[in-house]
């Protein structure tokens, strides 16, 4: 891969919204977003300057899903080595183009210019709304999108060749509606400090590995859970667990230290893992170990509204699991927890106007949960 090594240079091939710029022009294109641009576009401005100076890192904001938002320190150059690694993973070449539609706010923004200064793309951008408009003639090589954006784009993705999705789950139910789509949907794992994401996993067209010569809905779904149940990390990263079973990732081109989550894990390599749920979410009820996560799983096509697995203390259980809702009081099927175990299923069910969001938008279970409990 023809490609520069360093934060402090700009690769010849690179372009932004159809311009080639060295980095005293895009230093010049900076400023004029921050001081004439829309509001998405003073972002990119502002990220560009930063990223552009003599400093070798850079403050980058979390989203605060998993606890309260911070700011943390990225060097540089471990930016330019996540960019390498994905630009490997996905033989992504100089002069192939991108669509960049998510906020430059957060990492997941910032580092697809990134990847577009270090591998020489070609990238357009546009503004980053739920549902983002982008020119449907031009062919994308490469994009990024939150799950939301997918729900609203599905039917009009056929211009983009491949596309990760990231920020928060991807339901069982958008998981189906992508399958025969022609553009190859990955979905990431990662966080801030990983600078974005370290594995990935296919999400769709899961049918193309299958022998039969008709896939059934039902080959499709096997498909599904044999091919894809697993993330593989990228180049230079490996993985193993600590005592709560949570991933501990060895990243050392990204990462000085090892890095220790809070994500519960079944390893089935040093180089691939199944996630299971969040340390923090998993409730004890019974004697049993249960992953909200798992149980929302299985309930995406009972509820149409968004809602969440939590617990609350029980005598007899240790923790109940209850079920929280959002929108006005409704009466559920009688068979909408017919796919769930006996612990599994909700001894309580709650109604709320709103879900407590982070400024990206993520549900905060706790928040939400301690604001019904008032």
């Amino acid at each position: 891969m023809n490609s520069v090594l360093s934060y402090n240079t700009i690769h010849s091939a690179f372009k932004l919204n159809g311009v080639h710029y060295n980095i005293k022009e895009l230093k010049v294109l900076a400023n004029n977003y921050i001081l004439k641009g829309k509001a998405y576009q003073k972002v990119i401005g502002n990220f560009l300057i930063d990223w552009l100076n003599d400093e070798q890192s850079i403050i980058v904001n979390t989203s605060g899903s998993s606890g309260k938002p911070k700011q943390i320190q990225l060097q540089k150059q471990a930016m330019v080595n996540s960019a390498l690694a994905t630009g490997n993973f996905f033989n992504l070449k100089a002069s192939n183009r991108a669509l960049l539609c998510l906020p430059v706010n957060y990492i997941a923004g910032k580092m697809m210019l990134v990847r577009a200064m270090v591998l020489g793309l070609e990238i357009d951008s546009v503004e980053p709304t739920t549902n983002p408009k982008f020119d449907l003639e031009v062919t994308y090589d490469f994009s990024a999108m939150i799950p939301l954006q997918l729900s609203n784009c599905k039917y009009r993705l056929s211009n983009i060749t491949t596309l990760i999705v990231g920020g928060a789950p991807v339901s069982n139910g958008l998981k189906k509606s992508i399958q025969k789509l022609s553009t190859r949907i990955f979905e990431t794992y990662g966080m801030t400090e990983t600078i974005t994401h370290i594995a990935l996993k296919p999400l769709n067209n899961f049918y193309k590995s299958s022998c039969h010569s008709e896939h059934s809905e039902e080959s499709i779904r096997h498909v599904e859970l044999v091919s894809a149940s697993h993330f593989k990390v990228l180049q230079n990263i490996t993985i193993s667990q600590d005592n709560r079973d949570c991933l501990v990732i060895n990243a050392p081109k990204i990462s000085k230290e090892t890095i220790i989550t809070n994500d519960v894990v079944k390893l089935r390599s040093h180089t691939e893992f199944q996630w299971l749920g969040r340390y923090d979410n998993v409730i004890n009820s019974g004697g049993l170990k249960l992953f909200p996560e798992q149980i929302e799983a299985k309930l995406q096509s009972k509820i149409s509204r968004r809602f969440f697995i939590t617990s609350e203390k029980d005598e007899e259980l240790g923790s109940k699991v209850i079920l929280v809702i959002e929108g006005e009081s409704y009466q559920l099927k009688p068979d909408t927890f017919s796919s769930l175990s006996k612990y599994e299923k909700p001894k309580e069910v709650y109604f709320v106007d709103k879900f407590v969001e982070t400024s990206s938008g993520k549900v905060q279970r706790k928040q939400t949960h301690f604001a019904l409990k008032r």
